[in-house]
């Protein structure tokens, strides 16, 4: 499991900022969680200005989240899962997430192509 915000405790802290947080602002600026010694994942990201991505990677390449990376989207429908094979979606940057509007999932690399926006830190389950 590459979380453990299930545990009350832990998802009261999550949903209220507590593991923190970083402000992305314009082109370019990136949150890199996912190197081999990341303790942290970001698990929502609250848009402030109209934003739209260069680059959404959930955490381990795992299906369950909007992403940028187009295999990790694929459904494949022959097999009633996911792989390559599937029926693509793909977040580009031609796709604009409106001011107030915040999405959830879990994501190791974010970087804006314009826009603002909150990205909110959770911890990676140990082991």
């Amino acid at each position: 499991m590459a979380d453990n915000t299930a545990h009350g405790a832990t998802f009261n802290m999550f949903s209220t900022g507590q593991f923190g947080s970083s402000l992305l602002n314009g082109d370019g600026d990136i949150v890199d969680l996912n190197g081999g010694s990341a303790t942290r994942y970001v698990g929502a990201i609250t848009m402030l200005a109209d934003t739209t991505f260069q680059n959404l990677q959930t955490l381990n390449g795992e299906i369950g989240s909007i992403s940028t990376v187009t295999a990790e989207n694929d459904h494949d429908s022959a097999t009633g899962g996911f792989g390559e094979a599937g029926n693509a979606t793909d977040v580009t940057t031609s796709i604009t997430f409106p001011k107030g509007v915040t999405i959830y999932g879990r994501w190791d690399f974010v970087e804006l192509n314009s826009g603002t926006c909150v990205c909110y830190y959770a911890p990676r389950q140990k082991g």
